[in-house]
């Protein structure tokens, strides 16, 4: 005899309904759609607050290096080398001083070991000032006789840029010399209408105090046409670059490379000109006098290579006359070579007497060495040239 067991009476299986299986999937789905589309605005507002912050990095940092560069206009330049000498809407070119590759130079603004020779010092030849007609003239310009003047030339540039479906951005560039040119930022657009560059000088009031002036457009460009500063023919258009006291920089910038008009930010930045002016005062008095002659001997170290030691006593104006050299300066050539090329060496002055190793000469050179004070001024004496150094 056989029995069936089962669910007591008045029990129910345990589980969903199609029905409840069919609004629960529903319920889900929106839950889910909800979800995604909130993660997808906050992903899209969190990329578009990234392009932002890279926007304005783009142009806080061609702005900051644009003031950075522009204040250390005149810095150093000998008498007669133009500092001020093109400026434009969407260019600007000038000397100083700026970097430096000779160790304890004390004038130059920037000290960089690597920087190449050719953009240290004044440029050995005529170049062409992009976005203009006219050439950074062919002349050397030295800071004593035979010693090239160490202010570099500098030129900032704006170009379209063609890389991108807009039409209305542009490309900064740097130029040292007539080295080629840098890229310092792109994504960058005109500030409405107004130019890239414009330009302040020294004007009065009607009560005849001093007060900026706006160069206007019909003035532009500014061109210091006269090959030597404060010479004879540096008048009217030409000293009209030398009245510049300020740069008005003003930029705009995109993250968007396609869509004009959408997240731009703009900057508008005064640049003072410090050491803007008609000309550079000797305060520490006249040409330092050296009165001293360099003396070399060649050596060897422990390990067999070879070194060429440089011998010197304190310069006539260090010791006694006017007392106001501050270091000095060494150039190393090789033998037979005419151009003495950037310093090789500078050292403090303030000791009794001086001696350096270089153990920079290959076996086989031979090199000529020459000296030179320098005081506050900064003013180089005369060289003093030794003669020709064989290494063995």
């Amino acid at each position: 005899m056989s029995t069936r067991r089962g669910r007591p009476p008045g029990t129910r299986r345990s589980g969903f309904t199609l029905i409840e299986l069919l609004v629960a999937l529903t319920v889900f789905g929106i839950v889910i759609s909800v979800t995604v589309s909130f993660v997808a605005r906050e992903n899209t507002v969190f990329q578009q607050s990234l392009e932002r912050v890279e926007t304005l990095r783009n142009l806080r940092y061609a702005v900051d290096l644009l003031s950075r560069d522009l204040e250390t206009l005149g810095t150093n330049v000998p008498g007669g080398q133009p500092t001020f000498f093109y400026g434009d809407e969407d260019v600007i070119a000038f000397a100083a001083d700026h970097t430096t590759n000779v160790a304890n130079d004390p004038f130059a603004v920037h000290y960089d070991p690597d920087a190449p020779s050719g953009s240290v010092r004044a440029p050995l030849g005529a170049f062409g000032i992009p976005n203009a007609l006219v050439s950074w003239p062919d002349t050397a310009w030295e800071s004593s006789p035979g010693v090239p003047s160490p202010a570099e030339v500098i030129v900032f540039f704006f170009r379209p840029d063609s890389s991108t479906a807009r039409t209305d951005d542009w490309i900064l560039f740097r130029q040292v010399n007539s080295r080629s040119p840098e890229l310092v930022a792109r994504d960058l657009l005109r500030a409405g209408t107004d130019p890239f560059f414009s330009y302040e000088r020294l004007g009065t009031d009607a009560v005849g105090a001093a007060i900026p002036v706006e160069v206007p457009d019909s003035l532009l460009p500014l061109h210091h046409s006269a090959t030597v500063h404060l010479a004879a023919g540096d008048t009217a258009g030409s000293a009209r670059a030398d009245s510049v006291r300020a740069v008005r920089v003003r930029l705009a910038a995109t993250d968007d490379r396609s869509d004009v008009g959408s997240r731009v930010v703009t900057a508008d930045r005064l640049v003072a000109l410090p050491n803007a002016g008609l000309g550079r005062l000797a305060t520490c008095g006249s040409t330092p006098l050296l009165g001293t002659s360099i003396g070399t001997a060649v050596g060897t170290d422990g390990t067999g290579l070879p070194f060429v030691t440089l011998t010197w006593s304190p310069a006539t104006d260090e010791s006694g006359g006017e007392r106001d050299v501050v270091r000095y300066v060494i150039w190393r050539r090789a033998a037979g070579d005419p151009d003495w090329g950037d310093p090789f060496l500078a050292i403090p002055a303030g000791a009794g007497t001086y001696a350096y190793d270089d153990a920079t000469v290959a076996s086989g050179s031979s090199y000529e060495y020459a000296l030179a004070a320098q005081d506050c001024t900064p003013t180089l004496s005369s060289l003093a040239q030794s003669g020709t150094v064989i290494v063995p």
